[in-house]
This record gives C-alpha cells, structure tokens and sequence, in this order.
C-alpha cells in the first residue's frame, strides 16, 4: 500500500507574493498610464477653451474700442476701469499693453480683456463660467474613466496572473509529490495533450515535468524489477547450496562456507523486501501496542547488549511486525558500525536508538541510507530497509549526530497516547 501523502491547501508563500507583486506592477503601470493621458488630455482642452474664450473676449474689446473712438455708447459688460476689473490687468492695460486674464467676478469665473484708453482701461468682460463648467466636467470624466479602466485592468489582470500562479502552483506541488516518493503524480496540463492549442511557458514547463517523471519512473520500475528477478533467480541455487552445505562433515571449511551461504541468503531476502517496498503494494496491519514492551522484545530477540531506557512509555497503533523490523535493523546497525554503550529510549511516542561509535556518515543524516553504500562492513540494506518500513507504518526516521559524539536514529511513531512509564 502506498503511503498517503497530504498536500498544503493553501498555495506557497511565493505564489501569493508573485500575485501581489503582478498586481501591484499593473495598479502601477495603469495610474501612471491614467495620469500622463490625463494631463495630454486636460493640458489641451484646456488650452482650446481658453483660447476660444479669449477669442470672444478680445473681440468683445474691439467692438468696445470702435464704440469708444466713435464716441458711441459702450456695449454692456464694458467700460473704463469697470468695477472688478483685476489690478494687474488694469496695470497692464495702462501701460499700454492689451491682455486678458480669467479672475471671479461677482461669484462666477470672468474672462477679461483690457487694452489702454487715454490713460485709462478700457475693458471687457464675457461669462467664463461654461467653460470653466467644461473643463471641470471634463476632469471629473478622466478621473472616473481612469478609476474604472484602472479597476478593469486590475481585475483582468489579477485574474490572468492568478491563472498563472495557479498553474505553477500545481505544478510545484506535483513535483514536491515526486520528491515524496509519489511517482505516479502528474501536471496534466491540457495545453501538452492538445498540439493545436498555444504552448507557454508554463505548459511547456509542466510538459518537462511529466515526461521527467514518466521517465524516472520507468526507469526506478525497471530497476526494481531487475532486483526482485536477480533476488528470486538466486532463491533456488542458494536453497541447494544451504542443503549442500549441510552435508558436509563439520570443519572450518565448512564453517566458512555455511556462514558465507548465510549471508548470501540474508542479502537475497533484503533484495525482496526493498523490492516489495519500492513496489508500494505492502499490506499494513495495525494493532494497538505498548511500545515499551515492544521494544524490550525486539532487545532481546537481537541478542545484543543493548540498554533499554522508558521515559515516557505510549501505545502506539501500527504493525508490530514492520515496526520490529525497523528497530532490529537499528540496534543491529548501532552494534556493528557504533561502540557500546548502545541505549535505546523511549519518550512517547519518540524512540531513539544511540551508539557511541564514531557516528553516521556525512551523506547519511543529509541524504539518507543509500543501497551498497556502508562506511564500513555491510551492504547498506539494513538502513534502507527501515526507511522504507518506517515510511509504510507511517513513522518517520531521521539520523542525527549525537551530542558528545556517536550516532543517533530517531523514530518518531504517528497516532500516540502516552501512559505512565513502566516500573
């Protein structure tokens, strides 16, 4: 049975940060865009209005100025030094200079235009008050459009991008499952099956992805094959040299040969259950056990002077088989590469097995056992072996080195209820 595997819920951290970031580069980039097309657009709306207004005004004042040389009567809204005439237009005007300016007269916005008059200012005034209105409105309509072009952009972009991110994201979770031993996991992305359709980035991403795991599972299957067919093709000749073996008349010899078809057989039997293991069709069958029983069981089934210690004794539901053959594996691995004292703990539902050896190998704590990789005698089975039951029962195993040197397995047991430590 393959182990189940529990995938976060929630998308990673750097996908929620490339979302915001995508976000806030499109808020950006559309109120920058908003603001520079608004101005164009005010600047010159502006310019025209004022300039049609100007216009008017300057040839207001030249009808006034007719009238004024003609000696006829002013048109309304003109005249000489008029009440709310602007100072600084006034000063202009009898400087000799012809000017016009926007001032508020009377409450409303006044376009004026001034020229001299014997001394004097002859003015006039039109109403600048729809103008000012237009441009006004004309303001507010940018504002609005830019607000909801803005929000659009936004929301149309952060839909897009979350696509995206969604996408990564799935594809990132697939390949953690790969990492965790899942190698049946896929993207899937619909975008690799259909050759018509646009392949992106991210397709052509997830498409690698697949095809490298497709490709290391066959090859990870077509290796496991290989070592449960050299394991079971060596069963049959093996049995025969046992039976063989023991017919012949006891000597040294004969020891030797024993003891070497022996440890052949016992490496046969560890090919197969690796096999098995790799295969992911083992069968658990829990119970309820308490663990400091258990494990003084395993101590002396091993033969071994190992010390047993209870901190905290537990009952742990798992298979007692599986789990006892994870802890031999341990005690027997302490007592071949360590040094005695070798001192078994249990806490809880954390057992701990310790040597005082020389500890672990560097690539061990970092990467894990490897097959017939052994810093000494030994193929280097026994430790895969109970990573690979320790995964099936659900526990997870780490090596540590020990503080004041030595080597240091950590067990860590799920589904535990502590009781009382044993007298």
């Amino acid at each position: 049975m393959r182990p189940r595997l529990r995938l976060p819920l929630r998308p990673p951290a750097w996908t929620a940060t490339l979302t915001w970031k995508s976000a806030c580069f499109i808020v950006v980039m559309c109120c920058s865009l908003a603001a520079v097309l608004g101005a164009l657009v005010h600047v010159e709306v502006t310019r025209q209005t004022v300039a049609t207004a100007r216009e008017k005004a300057l040839g207001k004042l030249h009808d006034a100025s007719r009238a004024y040389e003609a000696g006829e009567a002013l048109p309304p809204d003109a005249g000489l030094d008029p009440v709310g005439l602007p100072p600084e237009l006034r000063a202009l005007a009898v400087g000799g200079q012809r000017a016009t300016v926007v001032a508020d007269y009377r409450g409303r916005p006044t376009m004026w235009a001034a020229a001299p008059a014997d001394g004097r200012a002859l003015a006039a005034a039109i109403d600048y008050g729809q103008s000012a209105r237009t441009i006004s409105g004309l303001d507010n309509a940018i504002i609005g459009s830019s607000v909801l072009a803005i929000g659009g952009t936004l929301l149309v972009g952060a839909f897009a991008v979350t696509r995206v991110t969604r996408r990564l994201h799935q594809t990132a979770t697939v390949a953690r499952r790969i990492t965790q031993g899942d190698l049946d996991a896929r993207v899937g992305d619909p975008r690799t099956k259909d050759p018509s359709r646009h392949q992106d980035e991210v397709a052509t991403v997830a498409g690698a992805l697949d095809t490298m795991a497709g490709s290391l599972q066959a090859k990870l299957e077509s290796e496991r094959r290989f070592t449960a067919d050299v394991a079971h093709e060596l069963r049959t000749p093996l049995t025969g040299l046992q039976a063989a073996s023991e017919l012949l008349p006891e000597s040294r010899p004969t020891e030797l040969v024993r003891e070497r078809v022996r440890t052949m057989r016992q490496l046969t039997e560890d090919l197969l259950e690796i096999s098995r293991l790799d295969s992911g069709s083992e069968v658990v069958e829990t119970d309820l056990h308490q663990l400091g029983r258990l494990v003084r069981r395993v101590v002396r089934a091993s033969g071994t002077d190992t010390e047993v210690v209870v901190v905290r004794d537990a009952h742990v539901e798992t298979d007692r088989r599986r789990l006892e053959r994870v802890l031999g594996n341990l005690v027997a691995n302490a007592h071949k590469h360590g040094r005695a004292p070798v001192v078994l703990t249990v806490d809880g539902p954390v057992v701990t097995v310790r040597d005082h050896g020389d500890g672990f190998p560097a690539y061990l704590p970092a990467h894990g056992p490897q097959r017939f990789r052994s810093a000494g005698k030994g193929h280097g089975l026994g430790l895969t072996i109970a990573v690979g039951q320790a995964r099936v029962i659900g526990a997870r195993l780490e090596f540590r080195e020990a503080r004041g040197g030595g080597g240091l397995a950590v067990l860590t047991l799920p589904d535990a209820s502590s009781s009382p430590a044993e007298a």
